[in-house]
């Protein structure tokens, strides 16, 4: 396949396998919780155990993606993903269920490094804020189609019949990748000696890096605390979930939008700015206001805006030898955030005794994101964009 519209299309598959496993574990909570006798810090504690890796496997990731390329480290990476699954499958231990999601984690670490770096192969100097944005709707969309249809696999089969369907969908992704995805020409034909990974690469790098983690900090608030919010306003939890969902389904067109934005009026930067800016104050009002749902509303049309131009921000320092290493850099810093961030937002929360308090902070994390870019910009700007 050369046609590179295509080629995002099997990317987006092979990264929603990511989304669907990461989610598999709530989408069946109550069925583990009756299984295993675990109790719900049990459960969130598998749950975050996936990004676990994250911050020690990201840079490694990157190198081992160099030296053995995109699409046998993405294929080993997925091999990881299922054979994590597959011991969950057979384990009858909480113990085992942990190796299995530590396992499975480890390749969705590696698979979200090389698959950015693939996807910026393709479209840098082209569409990027537009195939960025898609790109990662794949996370939104593999979470929905999680939802919809594990807990009814597992209430009608159990939670080894969940499972199964899990590592059944890494194994067509798996063969997607094998059969359909190859590099682009202009990676084909790179040099195999290393671009020189300056100082000033780096720190843009690391500041990207860091406005992806404090963007989706930001975003994350909505949905680690929404719902605690709504309820301590004496909402039912039913209907306070619901009601915060609408954010995730919206957000899945707007970063669609805000990637097309950026691409056709050929100012990224601005609908980064503007897209974090509003979404802040709608983060600031949304706690101190009774207007719930059309502020729900208009944060799923606005909060996702900036993704896809921030996504975009390495592929302007980055040449074609560095990508791997420097994807590994900016995801070490992405996940380090995200490792930190909720934790300090709730322990706001906890100090303040209300939600509330965590959307404050969530705001603050969204308008460091244009402060950040103006770093970034400082540091950019005395040197030539990369092809």
């Amino acid at each position: 396949m050369s046609n590179r519209w295509g080629i995002l299309a099997v990317l987006f598959t092979v990264r929603l396998t990511m989304a669907f496993q990461f989610q598999s574990v709530a989408a069946v909570a109550p069925l583990l919780g009756t299984k295993f006798d675990a109790t719900l810090a049990d459960i969130g504690l598998l749950i975050g155990l996936y990004f676990t890796p994250g911050v020690a496997l990201s840079l490694p990731g990157g190198a081992i993606g160099k030296r053995l390329g995109d699409k046998a480290t993405v294929s080993g990476a997925l091999v990881l993903m299922l054979i994590g699954q597959v011991v969950m499958v057979v384990s009858e231990s909480w113990g085992w269920q942990i190796a299995g999601r530590l396992i499975a984690g480890g390749g969705g670490v590696l698979l979200n490094v090389l698959l950015t770096k693939m996807v910026t192969d393709w479209f840098a100097g082209k569409e990027i804020a537009t195939a960025m944005a898609i790109f990662v709707n794949s996370w939104p969309a593999g979470i929905a189609i999680s939802l919809l249809t594990l807990p009814a696999i597992g209430t009608a089969y159990g939670v080894g019949a969940a499972y199964l369907s899990i590592a059944a969908l890494i194994a067509l992704g798996m063969l997607l990748l094998v059969v359909v995805y190859r590099s682009p020409s202009t990676a084909a034909a790179a040099p195999s000696a290393a671009s020189r990974f300056d100082r000033n690469t780096l720190f843009a790098v690391i500041i990207a890096g860091l406005t992806w983690g404090l963007f989706n900090i930001g975003f994350a608030t909505i949905f680690s605390f929404g719902p605690t919010l709504l309820v301590e306003r004496g909402w039912t939890i039913t209907a306070a979930g619901s009601a915060i969902s609408v954010v995730l389904w919206l957000a899945a067109f707007s970063g669609t939008v805000g990637g097309f934005l950026a691409d056709w009026t050929k100012r990224p930067q601005s609908v980064l700015v503007i897209g974090c800016v509003v979404f802040a104050l709608l983060m600031l009002v949304l706690p101190r206001s009774t207007a719930v749902l059309p502020l729900v509303i208009t944060i799923g049309l606005i909060s996702a805006l900036p993704a896809g131009p921030i996504m975009s921000l390495p592929a302007h320092v980055l040449q074609p030898q560095t990508r791997a290493i420097g994807m590994g850099i900016f995801y070490t810093v992405f996940y380090a955030a995200m490792m930190l961030g909720p934790a300090v937002a709730g322990a706001i929360a906890k100090w303040s005794g209300s939600a509330a308090a965590a959307f404050d902070f969530g705001t603050v994390a969204l308008l460091a994101c244009p402060v950040l870019l103006w770093g970034y910009n400082r540091i950019v700007a005395p040197r030539p964009q990369a092809a």
